[in-house]
């Protein structure tokens, strides 16, 4: 029996922050989607603009025809100045493709590839999944987060290339829509594998929050699921899961049953946590409509926590960033309990004291840092073969 209550409550950093925020609006949910893709988008615009690698000051504000030239010549022109920093423009070059899913939709994706590094030399692929409750989220709002792990794993000698997927969302489109336009886009990636430079045998998947529920019932289809193009694809070699949802909340109850107090579960004691209550969750689910499928509660593509001993033995090695103060909190890290006594690799984090989707707030919150670490470094330690360990969580 398990008892993960100790990771309950706000931080002294979050009440600070906690205070300076406004209430979520309430409004209708198309134009509170509108409002907050808006925002979303802003936000990675603003993230854009910070994102850069510390080169050594008198760096004019912007030098679009020289950085549109190459990396190498902009440079030069500055060689000898202190305290420069490199704009992430300059050092990520984006490409925009349309995936034709397997109803006819046309899907968005997008590329981030270090532009240092020579399209002949073929990369490790991350593939990002968002987040936002499959109602939130578009390929412009995760421009700052995939160019953020571009950067940061060309600055430790491991670059990749990511691969951004903007699944299609609720209310319009209901469960299975996002899991297939999933399996589609990653069979996409696989037949044009050469053309992005990516590695085929070392692809990694990961999301934040539903698309890390995504990223884990990807995984599992991958093994057990009817998709064949899917399972015919090299295998997956890593998955990273970002504050993940894992079970319908519909379905949750046997998880509070793996609990040494039930009503201790996050459930219980982060009902009203900000960001993301319970009742949030539950309008998110319900807009799925994941009732209408028998024995919807065994359904690994919907509830990929609810996986057997058996059925998660042949996972790939597996990174969770899990936040202490957020009712998804237990799902993950029962999920993370059962990978690594069932012989799969694992690497769980907890930030204690921090609400789900905490990573917004940037540095006004210390863990926002341990979050690019665990997310970023979450690749390449799946791509190192690591070994099989005991349980353990990692907190601040």
């Amino acid at each position: 029996m398990a008892d993960f209550s100790q990771y309950t409550g706000p931080s002294a950093d979050w009440i600070a922050l906690e205070s300076t925020l406004p209430p979520m609006p309430n409004l209708p949910i198309l134009e509170l989607r509108a409002l907050v893709n808006k925002g979303r988008e802003e936000l990675a615009a603003h993230g854009m603009r910070s994102i850069g690698m510390f080169v050594g000051a008198n760096m004019p504000n912007s030098d679009s025809k020289a950085i549109h030239n190459g990396w190498d010549n902009w440079l030069s022109r500055f060689s000898g100045q202190a305290d420069m920093f490199l704009p992430v423009a300059s050092q990520i070059q984006t490409q925009d493709y349309t995936v034709t899913s397997r109803d006819g939709a046309s899907l968005e994706v997008r590329t981030y590839r270090p532009s240092k590094i020579p399209a002949s030399q073929k990369l490790p692929v991350y593939i990002h999944l968002h987040g936002g409750g499959y109602l939130f989220g578009t390929l412009s709002s995760e421009d700052a987060i995939c160019s953020r792990i571009v950067v940061s794993r060309v600055q430790n000698d491991t670059p990749v290339v990511v691969v951004n997927v903007n699944y299609r969302h609720t209310p319009e489109y209901e469960f299975p829509t996002a899991w297939d336009d999933v399996e589609d886009a990653f069979v996409w990636v696989h037949e044009h594998i050469s053309e992005i430079g990516g590695l085929a045998d070392q692809v990694v998947v990961g999301g934040i929050s539903a698309g890390a529920q995504l990223t884990a019932s990807l995984t599992l289809a991958q093994l057990y699921g009817d998709n064949e193009r899917l399972k015919a694809c090299p295998k997956i070699r890593g998955q990273v899961l970002m504050i993940p949802c894992l079970v319908n909340a519909e379905y949750y109850a046997p998880r509070k049953e793996m609990l040494l107090n039930p009503e201790l579960s996050s459930y219980v004691t982060c009902a009203e946590a900000p960001i993301l209550p319970v009742s949030r969750i539950e309008l998110f689910m319900s807009l799925l409509k994941v009732k209408t499928f028998p024995d919807a509660g065994r359904n690994l593509r919907m509830n990929p926590g609810n996986a057997t001993p058996e059925e998660v033995k042949n996972l790939p090695p597996t990174t969770f960033g899990i936040a202490g103060n957020d009712p998804l909190r237990d799902e993950g890290l029962l999920f993370g309990k059962l990978l690594s006594e069932n012989g799969v690799p694992t690497d769980v984090n907890v930030f204690p004291g921090v609400p789900h989707g905490f990573r917004r707030h940037g540095d006004k919150l210390a863990s926002s840092k341990k979050w690019d670490e665990v997310m970023s470094g979450g690749i390449t330690w799946a791509l190192s073969n690591p070994a099989v360990a005991p349980f353990e969580i990692k907190a601040e």
